[in-house]
C-alpha cells in the first residue's frame, strides 16, 4: 500500500514539478509589441530522466513528454523495461492521472491541485515543463515545493527535444481503470 501512494505522489510531483519554472516577461512600450508567433506546435521529447525524491524515498524513471502547444501535454513515466506503468495527461483545465500498474486514475483541477502544493501550478508552468522552455535554458530542471506537510524534489534531465515533428497522442480510455479517490491525496 506504501508503494502504490508513493507512485501516486511521485507521480502527482512530476506533474506539477512545472510549480518552480517561471518566465520573466520584459516590459515593452504600446508601439513595440508585435504579435506573437509561437516559435512551435508540437514538442516531443523522449529518453528523458526523472527522478523524485520524497524523504528517504527516490523513485526514478525515464519518461517520454509530448506537447501540442495550448491544448495537451502527455507524460509517460516507463520505470522498468520501457514500458508504461503511469500517464499523466494535462489540459489547461485539468490533470489526469493514470496508473496502469494498479489499473486506477485521478483526476483534478489545477484550484484542487494548488490546495494543497506551494508554489502553485498552472497550466503555462506545466506547458515549458514539458517542452523544456525553462527560464534557465537549462537541460536539467531541479525543483522542490512542498505538497501538504511533504518536500518534494523533482530532478528531470532533458535530452534535445524534437519540435513539430508529427506525435500520436491517443488518450486512454478510462472506462477500463478504476477512478481513485483524490481526495485521499490531495
Amino acid at each position: 500500500m506504501r508503494l502504490n501512494k508513493f507512485i501516486w505522489v511521485a507521480c502527482l510531483a512530476l506533474v506539477l514539478a512545472g510549480c518552480g519554472a517561471k518566465k520573466k516577461v520584459a516590459e515593452t512600450k504600446p508601439e513595440e509589441v508585435q504579435p506573437a508567433v509561437p516559435a512551435w506546435h508540437t514538442c516531443l521529447i523522449q529518453n528523458a530522466r526523472a527522478t523524485v525524491t520524497r524523504g528517504g524515498d527516490r523513485l526514478s524513471a525515464q519518461i517520454t513528454m509530448q506537447t501540442v502547444r495550448d491544448s495537451l501535454a502527455v507524460i509517460s513515466v516507463m520505470p522498468m523495461l520501457g514500458m508504461e506503468m503511469l500517464r499523466i495527461e494535462a489540459t489547461p483545465v485539468e490533470v489526469i492521472v493514470i496508473d496502469k500498474l494498479h489499473a486506477q486514475y485521478g483526476r483534478a483541477t489545477y484550484a484542487d491541485i494548488n490546495r494543497k502544493l506551494t508554489p502553485s501550478m498552472n497550466w503555462d508552468i506545466m506547458q515549458q515543463l514539458c517542452s523544456a522552455e525553462l527560464p534557465t535554458g537549462d537541460q536539467r530542471a531541479r525543483l522542490v515545493y512542498q505538497f501538504g506537510k511533504e518536500t518534494i524534489e523533482l530532478v528531470i534531465d532533458y535530452p534535445p527535444r524534437q519540435l513539430d515533428v508529427p506525435i500520436r497522442i491517443s488518450h486512454l480510455p478510462l472506462t477500463k481503470y478504476k477512478k481513485a479517490d483524490i481526495s485521499k491525496w490531495l
